[in-house]
């Protein structure tokens, strides 16, 4: 482990390399966000559910996990550097007054955290040559600054140009039974997809992003079933891609 990331199993070529931006809602001592605690364990902060998946998932052979380890409100590592959402001056209708930082600072902090992060999921594609990348998320059915917004999708892939492991995704999805799947909900990887559309994208590297509903993942029980139904699409990707 260490300030940007941790590792989750053992390394393997030709396997599953998963990546999980937004696992931790750790803060650093050092880092003043200046909002009430009970937002740092907030949806704002990680996707809540996600990484215990991600590590479950590890456990088996040919599954090799990259997990964040500081909150997506110190820097949201599923965005372009340049951005402005790289570091959020809000969220959800929270305003975030530590994040409000000179170049300098935003600079530092992405060399602490963002480009660490990067570096390793990059490397760890060059090395290990993945048959498919899974890029998971959980996301909140409600949010505070739209509360009459219904998000009712167990599960949503998203992708961006390269949708062939998407769209097996989807139908592999279908067959599980008993899950409203949306595609490319509740957000479009058209629009939202940095972190695929630079480390996958780019290289022709077959992907697909995952959202997990947070409700359904809040305890060991929910981990367990979604951690296995995307072990399954995952081997059945693989195996349809070989």
């Amino acid at each position: 482990m260490t300030q940007a990331f941790e590792i989750s199993g053992v390394p393997s070529e030709g396997g599953v390399l998963i990546v999980v931006d937004h696992a931790s809602c750790h803060v650093p001592d050092d880092i003043d966000l200046a909002i009430s605690p009970e937002y740092r364990d907030d949806h704002i902060a990680y996707d809540p559910g996600i990484a215990p998946i991600a590590r479950r998932m590890s456990e088996k052979s040919g599954y090799l996990a990259i997990l964040s380890t500081a909150s997506r409100l110190i820097v949201d590592l599923n965005r372009y550097p340049d951005e402005d959402a790289v570091i959020v001056a809000s969220s959800d209708g929270v305003e975030i007054p530590g994040n409000h930082l000179s170049a300098e600072q935003k600079q530092a902090r992405l060399g602490r955290f963002y480009h660490p992060y990067h570096d390793r999921v990059g490397e760890l594609i060059a090395d290990l040559k993945p048959a498919l990348v899974a890029s998971l998320h959980s996301f909140s059915p409600t949010l505070r600054s739209n509360p009459g917004l219904e998000r009712p999708w167990d599960m949503g892939i998203m992708y961006n140009d390269h949708d062939i492991a998407p769209r097996l995704a989807l139908q592999f999805l279908e067959e599980e039974g008993g899950l409203t799947v949306g595609d490319q909900q509740p957000y479009s990887g058209k629009d939202l997809n940095a972190t695929m559309n630079r480390q996958c994208e780019a290289i022709g590297q077959p992907y697909i992003g995952v959202e997990v509903r947070q409700d359904l993942i809040r305890d060991e029980t929910g981990q367990a079933r979604f951690a296995d139904i995307l072990l399954r699409t995952c081997d059945k990707i693989r195996t349809a891609l070989a």
